[in-house]
């Protein structure tokens, strides 16, 4: 089991609570590490702002998430726990998904279902579990906010290249001039496959990881 699945035993402290974000930033980056929640990845990554507006859902879900389960943690009834994880999960996906519709429906209508999916994301559901269960509410803050920054963090790196070679552009700025020769693998799902496999590679390069981890 990975350090930061280990409960957080005593008082919060700075250092503690930038190990747990550090951790779920880089470290234990649930993409890279453990290659959970790409369907999402893979499907939304084609333009920045996707990525950008997509891995902040997720952060705020899974931050929101994390601190309600925390702080009911000794209420919820460990039978029922997982049901009470998927309600408490679409009620702010629910909140996430209608704000977009209201106020940014090309935005919505661009990402499609994957909004809603948020609900069924193994990322959130396993930091439920394996952290916000055991832990107060301010360290589930942090971890949430860790995990969620990294998943953001996949997702934009993703879409930078993928737009930018894709399309010559970064945010809808043409920044490769008109002579560019788009390549069209990179706006398709293998283009998001190649990317993917690639940041996973320089990351267990960088950071290897540890037998039994």
């Amino acid at each position: 089991m990975s350090p930061n699945h280990q409960p957080v035993t005593g008082t919060s402290s700075p250092s503690k609570d930038r190990d747990i974000l550090v951790k779920g930033l880089w470290s234990n980056n649930p993409i890279f590490r453990m290659i959970l929640g790409i369907c999402a990845t893979l499907a939304v990554t084609n333009m920045v702002i996707n990525g950008i507006v997509m891995g902040l859902a997720v952060l705020l879900v899974t931050c929101a998430s994390s601190v309600v389960i925390s702080l009911m943690r000794n209420i919820i009834p460990r039978r029922a726990r997982i049901a009470v994880f998927m309600l408490i999960v679409a009620t702010f996906v629910i909140i996430i998904d209608q704000f977009l519709k209201a106020y940014f429906m090309p935005l919505s209508e661009a990402l499609g279902p994957y909004v809603a999916l948020i609900i069924t994301n193994c990322i959130i559901m396993g930091r439920l579990e394996a952290f916000a269960t055991s832990n107060n509410s301010w360290s589930s803050f942090m971890d949430a906010l860790g995990v969620g920054l990294g998943y953001t963090f996949v997702l934009v790196s993703i879409s930078l290249v993928r737009e930018l070679l894709g399309f010559g552009s970064i945010l809808g700025y043409q920044v490769l001039g008109g002579g560019w020769v788009p390549w069209v693998s990179m706006i398709l799902p293998p283009g998001a496959f190649l990317i993917l496999g690639l940041f996973i590679w320089i990351q267990r390069t960088i950071s290897p990881v540890e037998e039994g981890g």
